[in-house]
């Protein structure tokens, strides 16, 4: 049986596009040694972190290798196992790559998928991994509170979209960063935000933040760092919480370092709280987090989207886009 599959061919000196990326098959073996599953992916996932696994700069996981398929999460469906937990049927969740098929060994971070829970693609956005961090960063390290006012960058993404609702749900005070019109209006239309603003067309972002939040923001969930960061952090509250998430320099990674204003002082003078967040540290937590989220969605109190492009050929084209901004919601490929 042939496996089509997409591998880095070019490692990319900035963003990946399609030209780092080239398409090849190779031959599945699927005769299984015991603990072993194959799969069949389904649906698989497009995520900000790609640029880093891509990149040989010091990151959380070591790079992706010339020639190696892809690295990316995915839902895939069981189509022979040799391991007791799971059956041929069964859907999960792995990190099973750029590829139709995947012979593995079940590790702590997969899980299985209930498909009459939800739509399986939950499992990579809304109930999976947008959603886990959202929960997780709220929860875990910001503790926010009732009455807390939180900022959210990229405040219309897959993870952004989440944590406006869940901070909502908490009982907080929510400001969106985002970039257009129309994902404004979605912020405070779809996912409850109580303002949010156009950091493309701000004059004066810091200005803007100030103007909605004069009391100062005491959660500041960084999806962005950057530019946009340094708008932000004058407005932190006195023992304010910011949290960077996942390889969250998006506008800020370049092969030099990026300069702006300095954030030390409002660290120092506010005894600010600033933390970095990986969603593979809290595999712990997983299961209760899952759970409530589940039981939010069940209650239809989550809203979610999901931005779908058919065809595994389309995935590196995908990625670029999602650097863009041009998707709403969380970016899937669907095979």
């Amino acid at each position: 049986m042939k496996n089509q599959q997409i591998v880095l061919s070019v490692r990319p000196d900035g963003i990946p596009g399609p030209e780092h990326f080239s398409a090849t098959s190779s031959e599945l073996d699927l005769t299984l040694s015991e603990g072993q599953i194959a799969v069949k992916n389904h649906y698989l996932s497009i995520d900000p972190a790609m640029r880093g696994w891509v990149s040989l700069e010091p990151n959380y996981l070591p790079p992706v290798q010339i020639d190696e398929v892809m690295r990316s999460a995915a839902v895939a469906e069981v189509i022979d196992s040799k391991h007791p937990d799971y059956a041929a049927g069964d859907f999960v969740y792995g990190m099973f790559g750029w590829q139709e098929y995947c012979v593995c060994e079940p590790n702590p971070m997969m899980r299985k998928v209930d498909p009459a829970h939800a739509p399986v693609s939950t499992a990579l956005g809304a109930l999976g991994l947008n959603g886990l961090t959202a929960y997780l960063v709220l929860n875990e390290l910001a503790h926010i509170k009732e009455g807390d006012t939180v900022l959210i960058s990229t405040a219309a993404g897959g993870v952004g979209s989440i944590a406006g609702q869940v901070a909502k749900l908490k009982g907080c005070r929510c400001i969106g960063l985002t970039g257009s019109d129309d994902k404004v209006a979605m912020c405070v239309d779809e996912f409850g935000y109580d303002h949010a603003i156009n950091y493309k067309t701000s004059d004066n972002l810091e200005q803007a933040i100030r103007d909605v939040a004069p009391e100062g923001i005491n959660v500041f969930f960084d999806n962005t760092s950057g530019a946009i960061a340094d708008a932000v952090y004058p407005n932190l509250a006195m023992n304010a919480r910011a949290v960077q998430v996942g390889t969250a320099a998006i506008s800020s990674w370049e092969p030099e370092t990026p300069t702006g204003p300095r954030r030390d002082r409002h660290i120092l003078t506010k005894r600010l709280t600033v933390m970095g967040f990986v969603l593979i540290d809290h595999v712990a937590q997983m299961p209760a987090a899952l759970q409530q989220l589940g039981s939010w969605y069940s209650e239809g109190k989550l809203n979610y989207r999901e931005n779908v492009t058919k065809g595994l050929e389309n995935a590196p084209q995908a990625l670029a886009d999602l650097y863009k901004g041009t998707n709403t919601g969380k970016q899937l490929i669907q095979l």
